[in-house]
């Protein structure tokens, strides 16, 4: 009985402890309290941070003003950059222009030359022509000249094929080139064809006193060009009025 009375006096007595009485809150007003506070944190953080930013000396809106001028410089490089490319392109196709006319003077120069060269040894043999003893002949072949050419294999020929006697009438015939080869160790003679040669490798010859004989032939790479002999016939002859060869090798 004494220790439920000391229980109930430790209770409810002097010395029982103290009660608190609160407020009662709604739950959705606690967590609208704690929005508000999270949101102004945040605010004051977000301010905090920008101010800090600023007084470091970065500010967002320099930046993108910077951004937008580097922009205008880059595009304005490019156009600059784009003209340059044109101007360029323009001095290459002038410059490739320039260098084929050069290329075209310089093939008429050699040709010039090569002409004239050629009008001085016909000057030359003009001077001289018709020795005595040849004056009688029906036709003739004079300067015979056969050189390499430009392509492996290739042989150009030149000669002047003239017509003696009296020269009452034109000389109506034909001229043959016979080319002697080694090819590999084997002796061959070929007749030189052209696009104006028959089956037969002749090609028509019709002047009165003189006529330039020009053209080319080819032979295989390997072989070797001994020699060059021109035949020069007469319409109704089946014989050579004159024949005229020239070593090569």
């Amino acid at each position: 009985m004494q220790t439920l009375i000391k229980r109930l006096r430790r209770r409810f007595g002097i010395s029982a402890p103290k009660m608190t009485v609160r407020t009662h809150v709604a739950w959705y007003w606690r967590w609208l309290g704690i929005c508000v506070v999270t949101a102004v944190t945040l605010a004051l953080a977000a301010w905090i941070y920008d101010a800090g930013r600023r007084f470091a000396g970065f500010d967002q809106s320099e930046v993108e003003a910077e951004l937008v001028q580097l922009r205008s410089s880059v595009a304005q490089l490019e156009a600059e950059a784009e003209k340059l490319r044109a101007v360029s392109s323009a001095a290459d196709a002038r410059l490739k222009i320039e260098q084929s006319a050069q290329q075209q003077l310089s093939s008429q120069v050699r040709q010039m030359e090569a002409d004239n060269t050629r009008l001085k040894e016909d000057l030359a043999f003009f001077e001289g022509l018709m020795p005595s003893d040849r004056r009688d002949e029906p036709v003739s072949i004079h300067r015979l000249k056969v050189e390499p050419g430009p392509l492996s294999g290739e042989y150009r020929y030149r000669l002047l094929v003239m017509q003696g006697g009296r020269r009452n009438r034109e000389f109506q015939g034909a001229i043959q080139i016979l080319v002697d080869l080694q090819d590999k160790g084997r002796g061959d003679i070929i007749v030189a064809t052209g696009d104006d040669a028959a089956e037969d490798g002749r090609r028509k010859l019709n002047f009165r006193f003189f006529h330039r004989v020009e053209g080319s032939f080819r032979v295989p790479p390997s072989a070797k060009v001994r020699a060059v002999q021109v035949k020069v016939f007469e319409n109704g002859s089946g014989e050579a009025r004159v024949t005229q060869s020239v070593k090569l090798l």
